[in-house]
């Protein structure tokens, strides 16, 4: 089955606890724009990540809390840091790396940083529509003037807005922009 689908490019951002959100903020987090997941929205907050004396300013917080500190980059922006973190799927931390959070406020180092791996955000309502489960892997299909076919994996929640997330190499390689259509192969 081809189902056509929405590829929306993930530029690297955080997702925090509260408590750790309170460490490196004195203000209330406050949204910048809604997302499509429903309920998530990229703050106005920025902070700076650092490995020793390598670093990425202006990466967002995105809300609202989680129970976990995650921390996603892509395969550049780990070059960039020196660092070689694993690739996962949200909320897997299995071997992720510790990397500095730095605000104004404080500085601390967190266990979290993973390249976020690629996946299709399917709501649990629609997931019979698709025929697919969570975690199963699917195939993207992508034309153009860089055409390619890669494997990528279904996310299905309760507020999940269908779409392909990619981070910024992923869209970079097949000249993709935010919003194009691609073809899920199940």
């Amino acid at each position: 089955m081809e189902y056509k689908v929405n590829a929306r490019i993930s530029n690297r951002h955080v997702h925090l606890t509260k408590e750790t959100y309170e460490l490196l903020f004195d203000e209330e987090i406050t949204k910048r724009n809604d997302l499509n997941q429903l309920g998530e929205f990229a703050s106005n907050q920025t902070l700076t990540i650092r490995n020793g004396d390598k670093v990425i300013n202006n990466v967002r917080v995105l809300g609202p809390f989680r129970t976990y500190n995650q921390i996603e980059i892509s395969k550049k922006d780990a070059r960039t840091l020196g660092l070689n973190p694993p690739v996962r799927r949200s909320g897997d931390l299995k071997d992720s790396l510790n990397i500095t959070l730095e605000t104004n406020k404080n500085s601390i180092e967190i266990k979290g940083l993973i390249i976020a791996n690629r996946h299709v955000h399917i709501n649990t309502l629609d997931k019979d529509k698709y025929g697919v489960e969570n975690g199963q892997k699917v195939k993207i299909k992508i034309d153009g003037e860089k055409s390619g076919v890669i494997d990528a994996e279904i996310k299905i929640s309760d507020n999940g807005y269908y779409e392909l997330h990619l981070d910024t190499d992923d869209a970079n390689a097949f000249l993709l922009e935010d919003n194009d259509e691609v073809t899920m192969i199940i």
